[in-house]
């Protein structure tokens, strides 16, 4: 596809999560929150879902947490338009609780989609949540971030949710910050090596196969 045709599909996928009533999350939704954005990132981000301010405004990272990340973003040399950000799911859990299984399994199609049309080099897990999910882990954020894992022909780094920065202070920022610098870095290592996808699968076919499911 070109990247014409990868943006038009996009603004559809965004489209139909607006009018998507799959799951229950969408009762208590302002709006959906599908992406912000380049489409032809190297990176993309992944994280929970919509808070309040990302359920008000229909953008992820928003509010103070999306105010460092844009900050911390530019401390390793990007923008955030540089870079694609996205939810596993697209509408705000009732009292920023985890999404729940059937919630997951209603919207999974729509990050599927977009993992599929981004076709990042390098996947990075914004905490927690998405870190276990997309790994298909029990271990902590703690201990998974600031490491590359192979995933499905790509990468996947994690880091610890803006938002924990916000709660722990400096030491935590410096973290992410680190983590950051080794995403770009991967991104652009892997970018400069031909071989690095070579033979890799387009992108993953559903949930299963990414691993977020058994």
């Amino acid at each position: 596809m070109t990247p014409v045709q990868i943006r038009a599909r996009l603004d559809e996928l965004a489209r139909q999560a607006e009018a998507c009533t799959a799951c229950r999350l969408h009762e208590g939704r302002t709006q959906a929150v599908f992406a912000d954005g380049s489409p032809e990132a190297d990176i993309m981000f992944i994280g929970e879902g919509p808070g309040f301010n990302e359920d008000r405004e229909g953008l992820p990272f928003v509010g103070k947490a999306g105010m460092l990340l844009n900050r911390l973003l530019s401390d390793v040399g990007l923008d955030r338009s540089e870079v694609y950000i996205a939810n596993v799911v697209k509408c705000r859990p009732p009292n920023n609780r985890d999404p729940r299984p059937d919630e997951i399994e209603a919207c999974k199609h729509f990050l599927v989609s977009q993992l599929r049309l981004v076709d990042p080099a390098v996947v990075m897990t914004m905490g927690n949540f998405s870190t276990k999910l997309l790994l298909k882990t029990s271990v902590g954020i703690t201990r998974t971030r600031g490491q590359v894992y192979p995933w499905w022909g790509r990468v996947v780094v994690p880091t610890f949710h803006p938002a924990a920065a916000l709660r722990s202070g400096p030491t935590m920022e410096a973290t992410i910050r680190a983590d950051l610098e080794l995403a770009v870095r991967t991104a652009r290592e892997r970018l400069a090596d031909p071989d690095a996808q070579a033979g890799a699968p387009e992108a993953p076919d559903s949930y299963e196969q990414l691993g977020l499911f058994g």
